[in-house]
This record gives structure tokens, sequence and C-alpha cells, in this order.
């Protein structure tokens, strides 16, 4: 771990290991665990062989402590200190601004400037360079027929940062500028389902084209761009938090893109729409959803689309994609069959419909596959991707570096045997 160096002429107290662990109410090498985790900084004075650390910042670390209950191994969850995302009972905002608002107010691409830099750029597009979207295409292309959005939505990443000279420029200047090449790349990248002309237009409009072969109204595209600007980020998810974990090792955006579809492409996470979608079909296809939801808690398994541990009462995401779908075209069906999911789930647990039963509703209604969702939600969270990549760039070098607590034998043990390897 590379230890810090203070501001020059800077007045500060400092503490020895001893006087740090004391302080803390720790042992002494649960103090460097703190520093390898990010929560504290240390520093060698000339000559000296031991590390000192900040007296404001250890008596900081001691009272976040004893009011979050514990230390680093109290089982608390990991805390990143961040200006993107704040997720606050049944509302979430964007650097302080209401994400319903500015997503239904603004195109996906004007919030994910607002997420990037904190500054609202009006009529903002995103344009892809040919050799970008050429080297993206050509991967997807090779890919067998059965790969999932996901998967090539990956390939197309690293292909696109395969023709990118300049990706290890890690300046927000540079990072910015692959952020707006990169996601209309994924997008172009994707095979057409619907043939058009040019491929250009609002990024909401280059992406139905991969989403469907029905001709999009008005009300259709300003679904999936508000759907596309609500998904944009939601704080620490998983795969957000990968991104964080890969900026912190210095990988290039792209790479930190990479690792969040890695994780995007399970069922918990990004492939839950997909479940949803097929649960709304089902329903439709059997009249009601009380034997359907029946053969699913029959079989053990959750209702999808309904609840989110983030929200006790209502995801503010699906309450503005359902207002909209209310007034989409030929979503009508799909919509009965939500409510009537959420009205025969609530007879079992009272959960609300999250925005996975919001975007199988979209999907459903406007012919998509039910993989449409994890395209939309993919395309969607780069965007947060890359402010989360931006704003880890900032931080110390890898600082997101936990420490496991083993629970394996004791050493020292024998050599195995070719007996005990079996």
């Amino acid at each position: 771990m590379r230890d810090q160096e203070p501001p020059a002429g800077a007045a500060e107290r400092r503490l020895s290991t001893r006087e740090t662990a004391e302080l803390l109410g720790v042992k002494p090498e649960t103090v460097y665990a703190y520093v390898s985790r990010g929560q504290l900084s240390s520093r060698r004075g000339p000559g000296s062989r031991g590390s000192t650390f900040d007296a404001e910042e250890v008596e900081t670390l001691a009272r976040r402590n004893r009011r979050d209950g514990g230390g680093p191994d109290a089982g608390g969850e990991l805390s990143v200190r961040t200006r993107i995302t704040l997720i606050d009972k049944d509302r979430y905002y964007f650097r302080g601004v209401d994400a319903t608002e500015l997503a239904a107010r603004h195109s996906y691409e004007e919030v994910a400037e607002w997420l990037w830099t904190g500054r609202l750029r009006p009529g903002a597009s995103f344009a892809a360079p040919r050799a970008s979207v050429e080297a993206a295409r050509r991967a997807v292309d090779a890919l067998p027929e059965h790969a999932g959005p996901t998967d090539r939505l990956r390939v197309a990443a690293i292909a696109s940062a395969a023709a990118d000279p300049l990706r290890f420029d890690l300046s927000e200047e540079a990072v910015l500028g692959t952020a707006r090449v990169l996601i209309p790349t994924l997008v172009a990248a994707l095979p057409p389902v619907l043939r058009s002309r040019r491929d250009q237009g609002p990024l909401a409009q280059r992406l139905w084209t991969r989403l469907t072969g029905r001709a999009p109204d008005d009300a259709s595209l300003h679904v999936l761009d508000t759907a596309l600007g609500l998904l944009a980020d939601h704080d620490l998810a998983a795969s957000t938090l990968a991104v964080r974990v890969a900026a912190s090792a210095r990988a290039h955006a792209y790479a930190a893109v990479s690792a969040g579809l890695g994780v995007l492409e399970g069922p918990l996470h990004g492939g839950a729409g997909a479940l949803a979608h097929r649960l709304i079909l089902e329903v439709l296809d059997r009249g009601a959803a009380g034997p359907v939801i029946a053969d699913e808690l029959r079989e053990g398994r959750r209702i999808p689309g309904l609840g989110h541990r983030l929200y006790p009462g209502e995801d503010p995401r699906a309450r503005v994609l359902f207002g909209l779908l209310d007034q989409m075209p030929g979503a009508a069906p799909a919509l009965a069959a939500a409510r009537d999911i959420a009205a025969t789930a609530a007879r079992h647990s009272p959960l609300h419909a999250n925005v996975d039963l919001a975007l199988g509703v979209f999907t459903a209604s406007c012919a998509m596959p039910s993989s449409a969702s994890e395209t939309v939600f993919a395309v969607a969270r780069t965007a947060g991707w890359i402010a989360h990549a931006l704003e880890e760039y900032g931080e110390r070098p890898l600082r997101m570096r936990p420490s496991g607590r083993y629970v394996g034998p004791q050493p020292p043990q024998p050599l195995p045997t070719p007996e005990q390897s079996e």
C-alpha cells in the first residue's frame, strides 16, 4: 500500500500504530486492514520503519465505527463515498436532483452528461467513429447465434478498446470522450432487427431498431428514452461496485465497463426483467395471474418484478414507467397482467411492483424478446458506470482491497498425499 504524503505546509497531529489501535479499539494488524480498504491513510517518517496516522482521520473513523456498530470485521457493508447517486426512502437523486424528474424531462444523453459532469448539455448527442463501430460489429458478428445481449455488448466493448490506442489515458477529458463514443458503439454493434436507412438520431431511436421489428411511435420511444435515463445509475449495485474495483486498479474505461457487464448478466441483476417479461406472457396466455403465481410458489421461486430491498414502498422508477405505459398504444393487456400479478402476489407478501415488472410490460407490449430488458438495462447503466469510474480515478489507487477472513485449516499443515487429494 502506497503511503500518503501530506499537503505541503500542513500541520497535523500524527499517531503511532499502537495509539491508533487503542483509539479504535482494535488490534494493530486490524489498523492495516483499514489502510488496505482505503479507510485510513498512513505515512512513514524519515528514517522510521513504523507508520503514522493522521489523528483527525483516526478519530473520524472511530466515531463512525461507534455509530455503525463495529469495525472491518463487524459484518457491515462496504461504504464508498460518492457524489453521484443518493437513494433516500422511496426516491433517488442524481447529483442532488430528483432522478425521476430528470429522466422524464431530459433525454438519456442529457442525463448521462449530468451524471458525468454535473452540467446539463441541452441537445447532447453521441456519435461513434466508423472504425470503432466496424471493429465492434466484426467481433459481435463472429459470435454464435445463441449469444445473449450481454455477450454481444461485452465483446463490443473489448473490440472497441482494442481499436482505441488512447484508451489508457485516464484524464477526465479523455474518459468523457471514450464514454461518448463507447455507448453509441455498443448500440451500433448489436444486430438490427428493424432496418433503418440511417443509424443516427437520439440513442433511444437507434436502440429501438435493435430490439424489435415493429415501427416505433412517439409514445413508445419516449418510454424507452425515459427508461434509459431512469436506469442510468442506482448507487453501488453489484455491477457498479465491480466497475469501481476495476477503476481502482486503474483499468481503462472500456475494461471497467466490461467488468460491469460481466456482473450484470446474473439473473438477480440485469436478467430480472426477462423473468418478469416471461411471467407477463404466461399470465396473458393463461388468462389470470392466480394459477401462474401458484406454480411459481409451488416450485419455490421468487415472483419476479416485485419488491426491492432499497425501497420499502414503491420503486420510483416503476411509478414513472407505469404512468407512461398507460399512455402507450397496445400496452393495456400487459399492464393489466402486471397489475393482476401484483394484486395476486400481495395476498402472499405485500410487495410493490419494481422497475423489472415495468420493463417486462414495455418489452412484451412492443413485440420485443424477453432479453430486450437486459439490453436496455446494460446500455442505460453504462452511463452510470462511466460516472463511477471517473469518480474512482480521482481516488487513491488500489484502495478497494478488502482483506479476507481466513476460516480454513490452521497452518502449518502437512503436504497433501495423493490419497488425500482423491
